[in-house]
């Protein structure tokens, strides 16, 4: 079963940056795609970005030209990397793994970890 622990959040102001880390374990890392989610108070939690397991990328349309998403391969570790930071950013920050970048994209999963809180002050 995959562990995923999610770190590097923190409350910065606007315009401000940010680099969350997730390390994962439990899982062939280089064989499966990988994702960063949040989930603002009251909303659903929603796709940020994604790196398929041969590099491929995706990013929602929010964090275009702001965020990217990178992997190591060697330290099983999953990165975001936050520029610009706006107040409507503020949400957990989770990740997520599969060997489908389908059920990355439709958030299909059946756990979580714990997620880091990104909060960001206008």
């Amino acid at each position: 079963q995959v562990q995923l622990v999610e770190s590097g959040g923190s409350t910065v102001q606007s315009g401000g940056s940010l680099r969350l880390s997730c390390v994962v374990s439990g899982i062939i890392f280089s064989e499966n795609s990988m994702g960063w989610y949040r989930q603002a108070p009251g909303k659903e939690r929603e796709l940020v970005a994604a790196i398929a397991s041969g590099g491929g990328l995706k990013y929602e349309d929010f964090a275009k030209g702001r965020f990217t998403i990178s992997k190591d391969n060697t330290k099983n570790t999953v990165y975001l990397e936050m520029n610009s930071l706006k107040p409507e950013d503020t949400a957990v920050y989770y990740c997520n793994a599969d060997r489908s970048l389908l059920k990355l994209v439709t958030l299909d999963f059946a756990s979580w970890g714990q997620g880091t809180q990104v909060t960001v002050s206008s």
